[in-house]
């Protein structure tokens, strides 16, 4: 029997995407898809809607209705809507995989509850195995190099993006963060403007740029003052995420109830290698 996938956010770039990506997968059906309501995409094909032969899933506005007929839940949302679905799908049992990024700690610790209360969720910043691949590489690094080698993170994305600094660049100054033995909170720079003053040693300086139709661009510079190492990954196409996000829903589906990271998906972890 397929693997049955609902997706939330249906009509948004992460959704088409998603679209697209369970109805190319040979394991995976697409159940239901849903968009906020009033969304132009409401009573629309959805394989139609992402370029594909239709599919026979008319997207609705009914997530009650969405959630009794999946296995797991594709989400690239909002951090209020992912919040509340991780409640939902641990009353259910279902595999909730999150791309939404902006959440603050309070969303982040209320996630966090649901998994521990039945739901299978794999949180992320970012889906691509090269971005997490990435993130254990900054890690490596932040435990090799010394304080000398001042900490920088640069990312690029589209006109769209509505939160800075992205998922991404945080899960970076996370693995940043853990090979210095430090907390991100603590060291963290998101901000410069004005008369700054000289860097402060030891912190994690963070550098957000917006335009066009940039997919996602991200550099991590250790640079002393003889040499600059850099570390980077360039998107070039979202469907990427999907993908990953996708592959994250398969993994799960075998686990137990809990809150998992793609680094786990992937083998990166003690947990994923398990």
């Amino acid at each position: 029997m397929d693997f049955r996938i609902g997706i939330v956010g249906a009509g948004g770039r992460m959704g088409l995407a998603s679209i697209r990506a369970v109805a190319a997968h040979p394991e995976t059906a697409l159940a239901a898809a849903i968009d906020r309501p009033g969304a132009d995409s409401i009573g629309k094909d959805a394989g139609s809607l992402a370029g594909l032969e239709p599919l026979g899933v008319v997207i609705g506005d009914d997530l009650d209705a969405l959630l009794g007929q999946v296995d797991a839940i594709l989400d690239f949302t909002a951090p209020a809507a992912s919040v509340d679905l991780a409640q939902r799908a641990a009353k259910r049992g279902l595999v909730h995989i999150i791309g939404t990024t902006g959440c603050t700690p309070e969303d982040d610790a209320r996630i966090a509850e649901a998994a521990g209360r039945g739901a299978r969720i794999v949180k992320s910043g970012n889906f691509s195995l090269g971005v997490n691949l990435l993130a254990a590489l900054v890690q490596l690094a932040a435990t090799t190099l010394d304080i000398d080698f001042d900490i920088e993170i640069l990312e690029m994305h589209h006109r769209h993006k509505v939160d800075a600094p992205s998922g991404t660049a945080l899960l970076l100054g996370e693995a940043a963060a853990e090979g210095r033995g430090v907390a991100l909170a603590d060291t963290a720079v998101t901000v410069r403007d004005g008369h700054t003053g000289a860097r402060t040693p030891g912190t994690i300086g963070f550098a957000s740029l917006r335009g066009g139709g940039i997919v996602g661009e991200h550099s991590v510079l250790f640079s002393s003052m003889a040499e600059t190492v850099t570390l980077s990954h360039s998107a070039r196409d979202r469907g990427l995420f999907a993908d990953g996000a996708l592959k994250a829903a398969l993994w799960a589906r075998t686990r137990p109830a809990g809150l998992y990271s793609m680094a786990d998906v992937l083998g990166l972890s003690p947990e994923g290698r398990n």
